[in-house]
């Protein structure tokens, strides 16, 4: 029998709703309502992170018991706990939505382990009084793909929620995931994610649009209590909170922009409070460096969500968190001015950021023109982004223009029909980078060890979970384990590997699943 020190925190100091029907309806004066997951048909566990369960305490017996498998599908609840769904609004591209709610997430509890808090919660495994006109479950691609990212996120050194398990639900799902008028069934799934909190931006919003500011006081203060506990209790306690916040949520976005990373969804309720990467929907990493991209086909049009916007969006949310704290903090001034200090720390880190990617000291007088013009130069020749600077690494201060232009060779998706102008505008760049390192003090080897720790290797790329996601629907689970396996390492040279250190293949340019996905992805 599994044992876990249960403390739920959550649920003993707010408030719940006093309603126990579940069903889609507006939910008032509450903090979460109480709700069972859905029991599956037969569920079937294909694969667990073996990192995310040594942290909750549970060994090999554990994972392999049918109490783990009913805990992690839904199909019994945990002695002395109650199951729940959060309450919160939020602002969805752009516009007021209201309240949203975990419409497919249920909360199963708090635990504490080494000293460590974590809630644990089931995506997928039914409705809620927050599911709206929705069903509450997920499928077995949308699912995958959250299980992977989570932890490949976690090891590429990015704030993430963690994935404990991925379960086959053994029930059909119907889906239209283009939203073309086109359903079929899909195979449902069930993802325990686990996190410190699930706490977001949207559970503020939620009290302060009810002008519910007992609620809201409630809330802020259990949140302090309990995440941000190294904040002084003193007069200006929730406007350090809101500067604590907004640091920890520029700290992640710039981890995104380091690796290509876009999260397609960065709805205020999609925010979380801890500065956490949360709710891994029509995500993607940039394949060949284009700022323009989202991989979100709800957000084709105007791509609000798009990779250079995000450290905007990132400023946008954390104003409308701004606007539901300030019933608390009632000083508009203060509130700004943590948004003008936190942006400005955001763009000195990011040049920062930028120059280790570079291999360069940020103080070298040529960054910001290698910076401007290596731009240019990645939008006008399609080049894979993570190869590109990967190898850059490989270069070395004495190399000829030429040989250090080869030395990324492998980032261009067509040199040899790049036209020679644009070839010129390379050989120009590499002039200048290689005058640049020969400023700098360090070796080569040197160097190159340290922009490897911030340039990975290894991403998750589309393509490669729509190969996972492909044969999974087979029944072959063989692709997960070995992408899990990769991704653990994303910095690290994996000789046996290497085939996935590659441009994204011809037949994934414009395939569903691969370049653009839909929110019911």
């Amino acid at each position: 029998m599994m044992k876990f020190h249960i403390d739920d925190r959550f649920i003993q100091e707010l408030i719940a709703d006093k309603s126990q029907e579940n069903k889609s309806r507006q939910v008032l004066g509450a903090h979460f309502s109480y709700v069972s997951p859905r029991i599956p048909s037969h569920p079937r566990l294909i694969h667990y992170s073996k990192d995310v369960s040594e942290i909750l305490g549970l060994g090999e017996v554990d994972i392999h018991s049918k109490d783990f498998l009913d805990l992690v599908s839904g199909a019994a609840i945990c002695p002395k706990t109650k199951p729940y769904a959060m309450a919160y609004a939020g602002h969805q591209f752009g516009s007021w939505a209201g309240q949203l709610g975990d419409g497919r997430a249920i909360n199963l509890f708090e635990c504490i382990s080494n000293q460590n808090r974590f809630a644990l919660q089931l995506k997928g495994a039914g409705r809620t009084p927050y599911s709206r006109t929705a069903d509450g479950l997920a499928v077995l691609r949308s699912s995958i793909r959250e299980h992977l990212c989570s932890e490949a996120m976690h090891h590429l050194g990015i704030p993430t929620t963690r994935s404990l398990s991925l379960v086959l639900t053994g029930d059909e799902v119907l889906r239209d995931m283009l939203y073309d008028g086109h359903p079929k069934y899909e195979p449902g799934a069930v993802v325990c994610r686990v996190a410190s909190s699930f706490i977001r931006f949207g559970n503020f919003e939620y009290f302060a649009a009810q002008k519910d500011i007992d609620g809201l006081r409630l809330l802020t203060d259990f949140t302090i209590r309990h995440f941000f506990s190294n904040i002084d209790k003193e007069e200006a306690t929730y406007l350090h909170f809101f500067e604590e916040v907004a640091t920890r949520t520029m700290n992640t976005v710039l981890h995104w922009q380091r690796v290509g990373f876009v999260h397609g969804v960065m709805n205020t309720d999609n925010m979380s409070i801890l500065g956490l990467t949360i709710d891994y929907g029509p995500y993607g990493f940039l394949d060949n460096y284009d700022p323009t991209w989202t991989p979100n086909t709800t957000d084709s049009q105007h791509r609000r969500y798009r990779y250079e916007n995000q450290p905007q969006i990132a400023l946008w949310n954390l104003l409308q968190l701004a606007n539901a704290l300030f019933p608390l903090i009632e000083d508009a001034e203060a509130l700004e001015d943590v948004l003008d200090r936190t942006y400005l720390q955001f763009q000195r880190n990011y040049q920062t950021m930028l120059a280790q990617k570079l291999g360069l000291n940020e103080q070298s007088e040529c960054l910001e023109k290698l910076v401007a013009d290596l731009s240019k130069n990645l939008e006008t020749v399609e080049t894979d982004m993570t190869i590109f600077f990967r190898n850059l690494g490989n270069v070395k201060k004495e190399q000829l223009v030429l040989d250090a232009l080869k030395e990324v060779s492998d980032a261009f998706y067509d040199l040899d029909h790049m036209p020679d102008e644009l070839k010129g505008f390379w050989m120009e760049w590499f002039t200048t980078y290689l005058n640049a390192l020969n400023l700098e003090d360090k070796s080569n080897i040197e160097r190159q060890t340290e922009m490897n720790l911030v340039n990975p290797k290894y991403i998750f790329r589309n393509y490669m979970a729509q190969l996972a996601i492909e044969s999974a629907e087979k029944g072959d689970y063989s692709l997960i384990s070995e992408m899990d396996i990769i991704l653990q390492n994303p910095y690290k040279d994996q000789p046996e590997s290497q085939k996935w250190f590659a441009r994204r293949p011809k037949w994934a340019d414009n395939k569903v699943g691969s370049s653009m996905l839909s929110c019911s992805s």
